[in-house]
């Protein structure tokens, strides 16, 4: 692998299709044909955008990946040929029928540019243009299945959103301010929507819009007609809007709350009450009718989705009182597997955030779904699946397929039991392309119910056949490493959201410098260990226990990580005929072995620095300072390895919302910040007792 600048795995996400995939050695076998030069797709005269994109694709992806070269038609010119048609009144979103030629019947034009994807898998599979003769039926349990930008905060260039279509994914987000403005600056939303549309994907506005009346003022319906209705009036074919408590800023007047974001009393203490945003507020229902009337004056099927994230903590008769007094007639979403209670050892914890660590459901989330189910309320979920979470916020996805499978399966059954029918797979960390994006797919196709064979094939198309049982065996290892992860504020705010880079600090906070034009650059890093902040204020709320009193379990749970990750790397070192694709993942797994140990030692940096401080005895203090001289050493050797993966993968070290915060200089200025820590910090206790 060679070094890559600064944004360059751009470069690879503009790669819709891998080039050279063909082994020419392999040949039909009986009940097989192969695709050759002058196949001819033959799609209807009323074509729509979204088929004819997809034929298109289809022919380049025969040049590209396997050498043959296709033609498109409106009748049929050759002898071999795929004749594409829909059946709006098929259950299934596409049935394929392979012998000597192919026929493609989808449920719409969507299920056309599905089923071409269905053969690129195929024949990735093969490593060759050849099919099996057989009938393939696929119905997708959930849409929309949707995403933000892995490519950069809201931007979505025509080849993204390819790969995006080509996951199966079939809806984007985008951050919206007003109409066409983003966190991004100016975007035209229309344009947007319409290049969307040729790949079959909607677009959803994720509401910035910040909701300055309270639905009881005189005024409340003219200002949210003018908030949100003229959002749908400027962009109709906007598919829906999500709201999420914390980002709307609802003026709620609950008693449980208090009207500002700064959770404070006029004196300046804390009053213990989270904002609106934190809080199922009885009149949260109002306010939506205010903007469902307001939305749906001027798109009357607009999807209003309600998003619970915010407050999945509060006790359960709180937040079903206020589910049975929402509408109807709108959308509901919980996150699979946030505020969930769990032990590590002998210690009781409460996830923070959005982990691979537990694969959910969580009681918050199965509550809902039945609350919402009696009321007749349409079920979405936030299940990451698009393949990464915030365990580690400078990786483009977390490679543990076994504990992702079994994420897929509660959704299966929460489709099942509650009819959950729509996910949002990735927040603000974006979508990346990847095998856990492709096992995804596969594994949200009704048919598909043995999922251990869909990693096997997807494994075996990305990187060879020969290297499958190995990297499997890799992979369940790593699979087994996540579940060790803590995921706390602590961490999630800390050491794992930027990794090496993450400096310790001892008298001085500091943090590495983001960049202005980052949508959050470093402001969502805490670097004063530890980072819990609570709805509250950051005051004590029972969901677990201090830092201090489970820290040392901690960094044993966290050791066990790193040793299980160790382990699955070394055995993909060892594999001797790497592909580019398999060189990348290893020099992941090598940064994220970097990233756990950064992960223990920041715990042990808090030991030692929270004893350095109230230690009364010089030879302690002495002795003290000494191991942390040491630990500080370590990890700037530690720091020191991780450059070498940063600077051969450019995404390592980079998200969308912070921008690059783990990269080779952010992690330089940790090192000098770590001799900082040493020669001025550590050696003022020293030179004190001396």
């Amino acid at each position: 692998m060679k070094n890559e600048q600064k944004y360059e795995f751009r470069k690879r996400l503009l790669n819709i299709h891998r080039k050279n995939v063909r082994d020419f050695d392999i040949l039909p076998v009986e009940n097989e044909f192969e695709l050759k030069n002058g196949v001819n797709i033959v799609i209807p005269e009323n074509a729509t955008e979204v088929m004819i994109t997809g034929a298109k694709d289809f022919t380049d992806y025969l040049f590209t990946s396997m050498k043959v070269s296709a033609m498109i038609s409106n009748e049929k010119i050759s002898d071999n040929v795929i004749l594409c048609s829909v059946d709006e009144n098929q259950n299934e979103d596409y049935i394929i029928n392979a012998g000597e030629n192919i026929s493609i019947s989808g449920k719409n034009d969507r299920g056309v540019a599905q089923a071409f994807y269905c053969l690129e898998d195929r024949m990735n599979a093969k490593k060759a243009p050849i099919l099996k003769k057989e009938e393939i039926r696929h119905t997708y349990l959930f849409s929309p299945r949707m995403v933000h930008s892995g490519y950069g905060i809201d931007n979505y260039p025509n080849e993204h959103l390819a790969s995006i279509a080509h996951a199966g994914m079939d809806a984007i987000l985008i951050f919206v301010k007003g109409i066409n403005m983003t966190t991004a600056g100016f975007i035209d939303f229309n344009e947007l929507i319409y290049r969307a549309s040729r790949y079959g994907i909607d677009v959803y506005a994720y509401s910035y819009l910040k909701s300055e009346k309270h639905p009881e003022e005189e005024d409340a319906q003219e200002f949210y007609d003018n908030l949100y209705g003229t959002l749908f009036k400027e962009c109709p074919a906007l598919k829906g809007v999500i709201l999420v408590g914390e980002s709307v800023g609802f003026p709620s007047k609950d008693s449980n709350v208090v009207p500002t974001r700064e959770k404070v009393d006029k004196d300046g203490f804390p009053t213990g009450k989270p904002s609106a945003g934190w809080w199922p507020c009885y009149d949260y229902p109002q306010w939506l009718d205010c903007v469902k009337k307001a939305v749906r004056k001027q798109k009357k099927d607009a999807d209003i989705v309600f998003w619970t994230y915010n407050w999945g903590y509060v006790e359960k008769e709180h937040r079903l009182k206020l589910i049975n007094s929402l509408p109807t007639d709108i959308t509901l979403m919980a996150t699979f597997e946030m505020f969930e209670s769990y032990k590590i050892g002998d210690i009781s914890e409460f996830t923070a955030d959005y982990t691979l660590s537990l694969h959910g459901p969580g009681k918050y989330f199965t509550s809902e779904a039945e609350a919402a189910k009696k009321r007749g309320i349409r079920m979405y979920t936030m299940a990451n699946t698009g393949g990464t979470t915030w365990d580690m916020g400078v990786v483009p996805y977390e490679p543990m397929p076994y504990q992702w499978i079994k994420r897929y399966k509660g959704l299966r059954e929460a489709n099942e039991k509650w009819g959950l029918c729509g996910i949002m797979e990735s927040h603000h960390f974006g979508f990346w392309p990847s095998f856990i994006g492709d096992l995804a797919k596969q594994c949200f196709i009704k048919e598909n119910t043995d999922s251990e064979k869909c990693l096997y094939d997807v494994i075996s198309a990305r990187y060879g056949k020969e290297n499958t049982e190995k990297i499997c065996e890799a992979l369940k290892l790593w699979s087994e490493a996540i579940t060790y992860f803590t995921p706390s504020d602590a961490d999630q705010y800390g050491a794992f959201r930027i990794g090496p880079a993450y400096p310790f600090c001892l008298i001085r906070e500091m943090k590495p410098k983001g960049e202005e034009y980052a949508h959050f650059g470093n402001r969502i890093v805490f670097t004063m260990y530890p980072a819990d902040y609570h709805p509250t204020n950051g005051l004590p709320t029972g969901r677990g226990m201090l830092p201090y009193m489970r820290v040392d379990t901690e960094i044993k749970s966290l050791e066990k990580m790193y040793e299980l990750m160790r382990e699955g790397t070394d055995i993909l070192q060892e594999i001797s005929d790497k592909n580019e694709e398999l060189c990348y993942l290893v020099n992941m797994g090598e940064y994220i072995c970097c990233y756990v140990t950064t992960g223990i030692n920041a715990k042990y940096w808090y030991k030692f620095s929270s004893k350095i401080k109230s230690e009364d005895k010089a030879e302690n203090i002495l002795m003290l300072a000494d191991k942390m001289e040491k630990l500080l050493l370590h990890e700037k050797e530690n720091s020191e390895r991780a450059i070498e993966f940063v600077r051969k993968d450019s995404r390592l070290g980079w998200e969308p919302s912070m921008e690059y915060m783990g990269d080779e200089e952010r992690i330089r200025w940790k090192i000098k910040h770590l001799e900082y820590v040493i020669e001025y910090e550590l050696s003022c206790y020293k030179k004190n007792i001396r």
